[in-house]
């Protein structure tokens, strides 16, 4: 689906486009000015993009927050939102970024498990911490 509305050939109201990027908005928004920024190459996660596309796709969606805010769409907050993987919600496996307008009582709210609340203690987050910092290594 996002491929073809890269490729020109689905619609899709285009808010912003270079050789890398395309945003445009969601069809089925939290909010009114909801946007969706894509990388034109495919990429079903994350990982599978190379670091300068990430890296411009969080550019390009810093630039839309604050496009979307002086818009005169309504919104007090910005949430960039990006579902990487089915169990974090990804229902579309082409990587996109959600940037989502904001504003008070609008109704949108992320739900917390029920061990949300208890924090774990410091030498449970020091071993998760060596095990991603042993990840980063090798």
């Amino acid at each position: 689906m996002f491929c073809d509305i890269v490729r020109g050939k689905a619609p899709a109201s285009v808010v912003y486009a270079d050789d890398q990027i395309v945003a445009f908005m969601d069809i089925q928004p939290v909010n009114p000015g909801h946007l969706l920024v894509v990388p034109r190459i495919h990429a079903a996660y994350l990982a599978d993009l190379d670091e300068g596309t990430g890296g411009h796709m969080f550019q390009v969606a810093m630039i839309l927050a604050d496009a979307v805010r002086r818009s005169g769409v309504p919104s007090e907050g910005v949430n960039l939102f990006l579902a990487d993987g089915r169990a974090a919600g990804q229902e579309v496996f082409h990587v996109h970024l959600h940037v989502i307008p904001r504003f008070e009582g609008d109704g949108f709210a992320f739900r917390f498990g029920p061990d949300y609340f208890r924090r774990p203690g410091r030498a449970a987050l020091d071993e998760i911490a060596a095990g991603i910092r042993r990840a980063l290594e090798g």
